[in-house]
């Protein structure tokens, strides 16, 4: 087993019980019964993140079910065989990582923050108990293997895609999911730069292609983040129509 990186032992450190507040941003908290409420916020953790922290490493042994709080987290390959290719962002209210917990393996891919975050983690054993023990547990974590699947599909057809604007487009869509992000609502947090890390593009044509989809009527950019006001568009419009 390789020993944990500087950051990961920080972010261990730094792990503390979730205020009320932050218990009220995890989604799938109220599905449960009372005692497996219990047992659930009892296990639960909360770090601090800082921009460049890693949360999830290649090659490391799942230890914990992630959420994201607040912030802005990315999912990507391991970057010492080529470019790295991002997989997709997490945006607050987001859980990931359920499938490489399930199996119990290490991860095939890295997370990143992109921002100063907060993450909250939640112990594999508990996961397995509220598994066994919570027909609310499981429905939450099939829906997000259902919709984690159809994101990922997605994701294979933004790469054959050779307008940059749609693939701004099709990007935002999956930020703003509502079951893969229930907290995000109708604004989204990010900056240019931070989107244009995640869509593989350069900060200046990003900010072109928000200029055409804000033209379109699709978003409205706002101070500190973008409003989608066409989220439908965003997934399957076509900028000729």
């Amino acid at each position: 087993m390789q020993a944990a990186s500087p950051s990961l032992r920080a972010l261990r450190e730094r792990a503390r019980t979730p205020t009320d507040k932050e218990l009220a941003e995890i989604p799938w908290l109220i599905g449960l019964t009372e005692p497996e409420r219990e047992r659930a916020i009892n296990a639960l953790v909360v770090t601090e993140t800082q921009a460049g922290d890693y949360i999830c490493r290649i090659g490391r042994p799942v230890t914990y079910w992630f959420g994201l709080v607040d912030g802005l987290l990315k999912m990507s390959n391991d970057d010492s065989m080529g470019p790295v290719i991002t997989f997709t962002g997490v945006a607050p209210g987001g859980w990931f990582g359920e499938g490489t917990v399930l199996k119990h393996e290490q991860y095939r891919y890295n997370i990143q923050a992109l921002r100063k975050s907060r993450v909250a983690g939640l112990p594999v054993e508990t996961f397995d108990w509220l598994l066994d023990h919570s027909l609310g547990f499981n429905r939450f974590v099939m829906h997000q293997l259902n919709e984690r699947l159809g994101q990922f599909i997605a994701a294979r057809e933004i790469d054959r895609i050779s307008s940059p604007d749609l693939r701004v487009a099709r990007n935002l869509a999956a930020l703003f999911h509502p079951l893969l992000s229930p907290n995000v609502g109708g604004v989204l947090r990010i900056t240019q730069q931070e989107l244009a890390y995640l869509v593989g593009l350069s900060r200046q044509r990003v900010n072109e292609a928000l200029s055409t989809l804000s033209a379109k009527g699709w978003i409205r950019v706002e101070y500190g983040g973008l409003r989608v006001l066409d989220l439908q568009a965003l997934r399957t419009g076509d900028l000729n129509s």
